[in-house]
């Protein structure tokens, strides 16, 4: 068997490694390719992904998406024709599945949040099977063409990607921070400015909050906002792709507007806030609901104070650890009937407790 993955986005790394790794001891023949956006193509590398590096993101407005979802499209069906692939898949990526329409590959898509109207009109519509949280109500998405595609799989994808993980307390050492002092870890918006043209005032104001407190790692999404944050001065920005899962599990509160960053601190058991300012979708509606995932509407709602050993050492022992290959197999099922993948000898999705 041949498989095809297309990395788009540096999340989509975390989640699809896990499978590209079990595809591959299972003896399958599994090539990657990469945007080079964000830290995608460095992330993919630090995994050892062995990534073809086609494409480059064109910038959020819809016409400029539009030309690099064509542009890209096409750069990779030359590459993939020939290629002989029997599975092509990605997280959210129109690319691959507009390329695998054309070449006659079959496709799967996978996605955790329902509201990227354009985006899932494409995929859900030409992807042979729709990888989803349950907690995502398959009305929301049938509008898309999804309906009797659907593979739902419980929890979070994020406690699949991170079944396997300990965090490292080198990443500290790595980047100057002191453990014992407090540490937040903030995701920037993906609007290109943080301070003159920022969005966000909220986002903004929590920042300073933050850095008034104790030391910030800011991951920023865009070189325009590594140059501003570099011009504030008083916070840790790392120059290349870390282990952010790390980061994230030894600090002491994450803040983040996106989703993914959200996600991992709720699996890992770290305080979260989200500054996301769009519509929710029902994965983190119900984490909100479950009190594991807080909105933050005033910078004084944070407070940034060193966390309880005590209470680290719990939160590590109630992990809720999901086998990966439940994803593979769901993102494997167009094939069925045809040619699966070997099986795994566990079965797949019921949660591992990590003790």
């Amino acid at each position: 068997m041949r498989a095809w993955v297309d990395l788009t986005n540096s999340p989509h790394v975390l989640v699809l490694a896990p499978v590209v790794e079990r595809l591959r001891a299972a003896g399958v023949h599994v090539e990657v390719t990469a945007r080079d956006f964000a830290q995608t193509v460095e992330l993919a590398e630090r995994r050892g992904l062995d990534a073809h590096v086609i494409g480059r993101h064109r910038g959020g407005r819809l016409a400029a998406k539009a030309l690099g979802l064509a542009d890209r499209s096409l750069a990779l069906i030359r590459w993939a024709r020939g290629r002989r692939f029997d599975l092509a898949f990605g997280h959210g990526s129109n690319d691959v599945t507009v390329a695998a329409r054309v070449l006659g590959i079959p496709c799967s898509t996978m996605f955790d949040y329902e509201w990227a109207t354009i985006q899932h009109t494409v995929n859900c519509r030409l992807a042979q099977a729709v990888v989803v949280p349950e907690a995502i109500p398959p009305d929301r998405l049938r509008r898309y063409g999804a309906l009797g595609k659907l593979r739902p799989y419980p929890g979070l994808k994020e406690e699949y990607e991170l079944a396997d993980f300990e965090p490292d307390p080198a990443v500290l050492e790595g980047l100057g921070l002191d453990p014992s002092a407090p540490i937040a870890v903030v995701r920037t918006p993906p609007t290109v400015s943080l301070y003159h043209r920022f969005e966000n005032e909220l986002f903004a104001a929590v920042l300073g909050r933050l850095r008034d407190h104790g030391q910030v790692v800011v991951l920023p999404r865009t070189a325009e906002q590594r140059a501003e944050l570099a011009a504030a001065g008083g916070y840790v920005v790392p120059e290349h792709a870390i282990d952010a899962p790390s980061l994230v599990a030894l600090a002491d509160l994450v803040v983040s507007a996106g989703g993914t960053m959200n996600r991992e601190a709720v699996a890992l058991g770290t305080p979260v806030w989200t500054t996301f300012e769009g519509r929710l979708g029902a994965v983190d509606e119900r984490l909100i609901a479950e009190g594991r995932l807080r909105r933050l509407e005033r910078p004084e709602d944070v407070r940034l104070v060193k966390r309880d050993a005590g209470a680290g050492e719990s939160a590590a022992r109630g992990r809720v650890r999901r086998d990966p290959q439940l994803l593979v197999d769901l993102l494997c099922s167009p094939l069925d009937g045809r040619q699966r993948t070997p099986a795994s000898a566990g079965r797949a999705g019921d949660p591992r407790s990590s003790d």
